[in-house]
């Protein structure tokens, strides 16, 4: 498969030190979906906050991969993920992956990467725009303990960093 670097333009997004911005959302699981919000997960714990391409996408596919050979749950907090994808995509993705430790948010009109400052224009597709690839630590006051963004596309974060700075919540 061959592709090109693309390098995105510059981004106004949450930083580090930020309140997180709350939202409510499907949130999908192995067996069902039903609206939930950030700061209802912040109630039970830490939150690792994976923005992420279309299901099915290599890069998608790349990060829950790497993902789910780590153990996040030792540090009692927990890894969703959130793309335009639909539930039954999300639903599809979570048992063809089986990633069923995790649950995904469904924001098909893009509009929580909005509120972070993460949205992205797709190339060659008019009107269709996802979140670039981002990972938040967010801590249960809604503070951002950690923020990756990408400068380009592709790119993947260090998941080492990840959980580092989980470990250090």
């Amino acid at each position: 498969m061959d592709f090109d670097v693309v390098d995105l333009p510059d981004a106004d997004h949450v930083t580090e030190g930020e309140h997180a911005p709350n939202f409510t959302r499907p949130l999908v699981n192995d067996e069902y979906w039903e609206d939930a919000s950030l700061t209802d997960l912040l109630d039970e714990s830490p939150v690792v906050l994976v923005f992420h391409s279309m299901d099915g996408a290599f890069p998608a596919t790349y990060a829950w991969q790497e993902l789910a050979e780590r153990e996040f749950e030792q540090y009692g907090v927990q890894v969703v993920g959130l793309s335009i994808s639909s539930p039954y995509e999300h639903k599809r993705t979570i048992a063809e992956r089986g990633i069923e430790q995790y649950e995904l948010f469904s924001d098909p009109a893009n509009d929580v990467a909005r509120k972070y400052g993460i949205e992205h224009d797709l190339d060659g597709m008019a009107g269709i725009e996802e979140p670039r690839p981002a990972v938040y630590v967010i801590d249960e006051d809604r503070t951002v303990a950690y923020a990756w963004v990408a400068e380009e596309w592709p790119e993947f974060p260090d998941y080492d960093e990840i959980e580092a700075a989980v470990d250090d919540l």
